[in-house]
This record gives structure tokens, C-alpha cells and sequence, in this order.
């Protein structure tokens, strides 16, 4: 396992992926974006037309594929058999599927294995995700929970859509929202919940790069407690 092992969990457009790679930037150090995995192994079923409900079929898509994961100036490259589809994950579609990826317990479990697996490999690393606190890094070093007002989030997310050319409302993006973390709040395996001794923060009126210094004010002064 790494030396230092860092995670960042919360709910849909909390900031935690941008959080957790600025703050991956700042500190030198590896970041493991959950997400890239979690869309990579959508991104497999749907090109071998699976049956997406069907959780035995999901779970054999990992193990008839070779996922790669490799880290480059604070990214991700994701690659299934060879071929980089770093892009490809980020279809809108892709992104909307990886729900049937996270709600399959045995699917979640091979890439909870993946994700140590990673980790095993680098010497520091900062992880991002829904159970990354909880689950795949129970003894994580610093373990951190982001959070912000539906609305909020709603909000960010249109944003992020525009750029990517979305035409979704406000309302139907913030509904969606709503869903999913129902969905990732209710599941039996891993569900969406800050750990015991995660440090929560609210990001609702914070930017990006104040989320960042508030992590590394709360990095610092668990350092000087320790010591």
C-alpha cells in the first residue's frame, strides 16, 4: 500500500474530483480518479452490448477485458485491451450508465481490488470517490467528505454540461441528481456516507481553490496534533 494514502468522498458535483486533483498537484503526489474506472468498465459493457441489469454479465466484462490505469502529470489515462479511451469514458451516456456499474455489489467489490491494486503501485496518492473512506481505504492516513446544497450542485453540473455542449435544465439535472444519491445512499455494498473519522466539508460557497486550502489548513493541523 502507499505510503500516504488520502481520500476524498461526497456526492455527485461536490468538487471532490477537481478537489482531489488539485490538491494531488499541489502535494506531488499520484491521483486515482474511481470514476475513470468506474466509466471503463460502462464503456466495456456497453461496446459488448451486455445486458446492463445483468450483474453475473457485468462482472465477467472485467475479467475478459484488460483495464489499464496509469497516472501522468496529476491524469488519469484509462485503457481497455490496449487502446486509450481516456475521452471516450466521458461520453454523456457513458456517464449516465456508470450507475448500474456502482449499484452491482460484486462489480464494486473487483473494482475496490482494482483501486488497491493502484494504490499498491504508487508511493503517495490522493483518491477520490463515494466509498473511498469507508471501503477501499478504511485506514487511510487523511480521510475527507465533501458536501454542498442540492441546488448548488445542480448548478455546477449545468455548468460543466454547457461546456460539453449539454442542453439539460436546471431542474432535470438537479432531479437526477437527487436520484442518484438515493441510489448511492441506499446500496447495500459501499454506500454513500461520510467515514467516522472523515472531516466534512461544505463546499457550497467555497471556489475550487479555497476547497483546496481548507484541505490542506485541516492536512496541517492533523500533522501538528500527531506530533
Amino acid at each position: 500500500m502507499a505510503d500516504l494514502v488520502i481520500t476524498i468522498d461526497g456526492p455527485a458535483a461536490s468538487g471532490k474530483s477537481t478537489a482531489a486533483r488539485l490538491l494531488a498537484r499541489k502535494l506531488g503526489v499520484s491521483f486515482l480518479d474511481t470514476g475513470a474506472m468506474y466509466r471503463a468498465v460502462t464503456l466495456a459493457a456497453m461496446q459488448d452490448g451486455v445486458d446492463l441489469n445483468d450483474e453475473k454479465k457485468l462482472l465477467s466484462v472485467t475479467k475478459t477485458h484488460e483495464f489499464q490505469f496509469s497516472v501522468k502529470d496529476d491524469k488519469m489515462t484509462v485503457c481497455i485491451d490496449g487502446t486509450d479511451i481516456t475521452e471516450q469514458i466521458r461520453n454523456p451516456q457513458v456517464t449516465a450508465n456508470a450507475r448500474f456499474i456502482a449499484s452491482a455489489p460484486k462489480v464494486r467489490d473487483k473494482l475496490v481490488q482494482m483501486q488497491r491494486q493502484f494504490a499498491e503501485s504508487q508511493k503517495k496518492i490522493v483518491t477520490e470517490g463515494r466509498d473511498q473512506g469507508t471501503l477501499a481505504f478504511e485506514d487511510a492516513d487523511i480521510k475527507f467528505y465533501l458536501t454542498a446544497d442540492l441546488a448548488e450542485r445542480a448548478r455546477r453540473r449545468q455548468a460543466e454540461l454547457r461546456i460539453k455542449s449539454g442542453c439539460e435544465s436546471l431542474e432535470q439535472i438537479q432531479k437526477a441528481i437527487e436520484e442518484r444519491d438515493k441510489s448511492d445512499q441506499k446500496r447495500a455494498f459501499g454506500p454513500l456516507k461520510p467515514a467516522e473519522d472523515a472531516i466534512v466539508v461544505d463546499t457550497t460557497n467555497l471556489s475550487i481553490e479555497e476547497v483546496v486550502e481548507k484541505l490542506l489548513v485541516y492536512m496541517k493541523e492533523k500533522c501538528l496534533k500527531e506530533n
